[in-house]
């Protein structure tokens, strides 16, 4: 039998690499849209934190005066140490440190606690905070260009580099909820150089590749873990799907325990 019929393939039959590349393939897409989702629920626990902090920071400011206010009324009234230390201990919550107001100019005006925050506690409409919550289109947006531009699709180090260096502007623009710059970076990524076409993976390379690919979904996970156990992560996935009314019902529990130590606290008075 001569040379070039022992090369031919038999009808049907399929090279012994073909299914191991289907197997990465696979795996490197599924990866991405693991990392789609990861990245999308630290943006919405990153935002939700910052509308937390913004809305609801006042109203916990205001419960530390009070409780405060509450122990120094009873350790004036009893004169015990004991009551004495609860009273230090609680105004040491409420005191200034050094650098606050720098660290939170935009909280406070020349009267001390900005018009805003000053409105939480009282009967005075409040601007609501600016909304960072990336719509649905800024969503759609951002998986299109992760799919497309993620740089584990890279086939040689400059093309990983550029692609690095695009992902990190697409991030930064998902963040900010920028929808006209996504629109700019997917229009960028259409008539930009277009990446080298795959060759052919020898069975070492495809194994090593898949083993890397695992390894970097056991490091996600670790990420969504955490994420997904920290307080504000948690109080996240209880309205996914309507975060807003979540801090709605939370600022109206805590008008409730202000009314309550209000009420304490006259009591003392």
């Amino acid at each position: 039998m001569s040379e070039q019929q022992t090369e031919q393939t038999v009808p049907g039959e399929e090279r012994p690499e073909a299914r191991l590349e289907r197997a990465v393939r696979a795996a490197e897409q599924a990866l991405i849209e693991f990392e789609i989702a990861v990245e999308t629920f630290r943006v919405e626990v990153e935002n939700f934190s910052r509308l937390h902090h913004q809305k609801l920071g006042p109203m916990y400011s205001r419960l530390d005066e009070l409780d405060a206010l509450i122990a120094e009324a009873k350790a004036a009234r009893s004169g015990d140490p004991e009551d004495l230390r609860r009273a230090r201990e609680a105004r040491s919550l409420v005191m200034p440190m050094p650098g606050v107001d720098e660290l939170f100019h935009d909280w406070l005006d020349s009267d001390g606690i900005s018009d805003d925050a000053g409105a939480m506690l009282t009967e005075r409409p409040v601007r609501p905070p600016e909304r960072v919550r990336p719509s649905e289109e800024v969503r759609r947006l951002y998986r299109e260009l992760v799919r497309q531009a993620h740089p584990d699709l890279a086939q040689d180090e400059a093309e990983r580099t550029r692609r690095d260096e695009f992902i990190a502007r697409v991030n930064a623009a998902y963040g900010r909820g920028d929808e006209r710059l996504l629109r700019e970076l997917v229009q960028e990524w259409a008539e930009g150089p277009a990446p080298e076409a795959a060759g052919p993976s020898e069975s070492e390379e495809l194994y090593a590749r898949l083993e890397w690919l695992s390894r970097r979904k056991e490091l996600l996970a670790m990420v969504a873990k955490e994420l997904e156990d920290s307080a504000i992560g948690s109080m996240l996935r209880m309205a996914p799907e309507d975060p807003d009314r979540l801090l709605e019902e939370i600022a109206e529990q805590l008008l409730a325990t202000v009314s309550e130590r209000e009420a304490e606290l006259a009591g003392l008075a």
